[in-house]
């Protein structure tokens, strides 16, 4: 088998990925892989400078993971990404980068089938988000309906200050959480103001412990 260089490395994890999610690697200094997707191009390319202000930028300068959204004012276009750096010898030599579109910008409703149709819900009415029998519930204080996006999705899509995965199948509202009980089979159980009670996974509960600082 022929020697696989690293750029075709790299295109073969990005496969792994959606073709939504761009994938970028850098150096301390600048970009050395660069793999567009269909849904945001950066149009970076290999040797341009890491720019200050970007999310690549922030976990070189912190060595630690960043995730937040960009606006349009460095690249050109909005979008969300995570960048993780990577070390050797204890030292920092660069990160890796994933790029995802932007789906907030311009929205403020959760768009969900109805009975007699479709219902936009605003962003500060969904209480919580569950994956049920293969279909994305958005319950609201006084009304379900069911959405075609995945979770995954919406976690993209929804702000990342109100909303969070606390569960392979739920995503809660903060803002709509009245208390929170310890629990033996799920870390926590969350008490919602529309009567619900969501488990918090043994996977998520420190995620969302730091989160919300307890």
């Amino acid at each position: 088998m022929e020697k696989l260089t690293f750029g075709s490395l790299l295109d073969v994890v990005g496969e792994l990925f959606s073709d939504e999610i761009s994938i970028a690697v850098s150096d301390k200094e600048k970009y050395v892989y660069y793999r567009p997707s269909k849904r945001v191009d950066l149009k970076i390319k290999a040797g341009d400078p890491v720019k200050q202000g970007t999310i690549a930028h922030k976990a070189l300068s912190t060595n630690q993971k960043a995730s937040e959204f960009i606006d349009r004012e460095v690249f050109g276009v909005p979008y969300h990404g995570m960048a993780v750096p990577f070390e050797e010898n204890g030292e920092v030599q660069g990160s890796v980068m994933a790029i995802y579109p932007s789906y907030t910008e311009g929205k403020s409703v959760v768009t969900v089938k109805s009975p007699d149709g479709w219902k936009p819900i605003p962003f500060d009415d969904v209480v919580s988000l569950e994956v049920k029998e293969r279909k994305t519930h958005v319950h609201a204080a006084d009304f379900s309906g069911t959405s075609k996006s995945s979770l995954q999705e919406f976690e993209y899509l929804l702000p990342r200050e109100t909303f969070i995965r606390c569960h392979r199948s739920f995503i809660v509202n903060v803002h709509h959480i009245e208390e929170i009980h310890p629990d033996t089979h799920s870390t926590f159980v969350l008490a919602m103001d529309n009567g619900s009670r969501i488990p918090v996974s043994q996977s998520y509960s420190s995620y969302f412990r730091k989160l919300l600082g307890f």
